[in-house]
C-alpha cells in the first residue's frame, strides 16, 4: 500500500513562495516505476491536476493554470517529489494533494481517476 505524506502548506501573501513536499513509502516494486502528481481542491470546487512527473524519466507536466510559475520536481534517492510554487495568486488558496500510481506506458496525466493513491493534504492560503 502506497503511502504518500505531504507538507510544506502554510500561509503566504500573494506574490510569495513555497514549496511542498511528498514523501512516497510502500509501494509495490520500483518508485521509478510510477506517476507522481499535485491535485488541488479550492473551497466549492472540483480537484484539479497540478501539475505530474514520471519517476523513470523524469519528464513533467505543468497545468496550463501554473506554467511557469509552478515547477514540479523529484528526489530519487529520497523517493519525495516536490511543488515549488512561485508568484502565487489568490486563487491558489485550496487544499493541495499527492497522489500516485503506477505510470501507463511511461506517460502520467492530470487526471484524477489514473491515481490510485492520494495523500492527505495540506493547506496553502494565499492572501491579498
Amino acid at each position: 500500500q502506497v503511502q504518500l505524506v505531504e507538507s510544506g502548506g502554510g500561509s503566504v501573501q500573494a506574490g510569495g513562495s513555497l514549496r511542498l513536499s511528498c514523501a512516497a513509502s510502500g509501494y509495490t516494486g520500483s518508485y521509478r516505476s510510477y506517476c507522481m502528481a499535485w491535485f488541488r481542491q479550492a473551497p466549492g470546487k472540483e480537484r484539479e491536476g497540478v501539475a505530474a512527473i514520471y519517476a523513470g524519466g523524469g519528464v513533467t507536466y505543468h497545468a496550463a493554470s501554473v506554467k511557469g510559475r509552478f515547477t514540479i520536481s523529484q528526489d530519487n534517492d529520497n523517493d519525495t517529489v516536490y511543488l515549488t510554487m512561485n508568484s502565487l495568486k489568490p486563487e491558489a488558496t485550496a487544499i493541495y494533494y499527492c497522489a500516485a500510481d503506477w505510470a501507463r506506458g511511461g506517460r502520467c496525466f492530470l487526471i484524477q481517476g489514473t491515481y490510485a493513491y492520494w495523500g492527505q493534504g495540506t493547506q496553502v492560503t494565499v492572501s491579498s
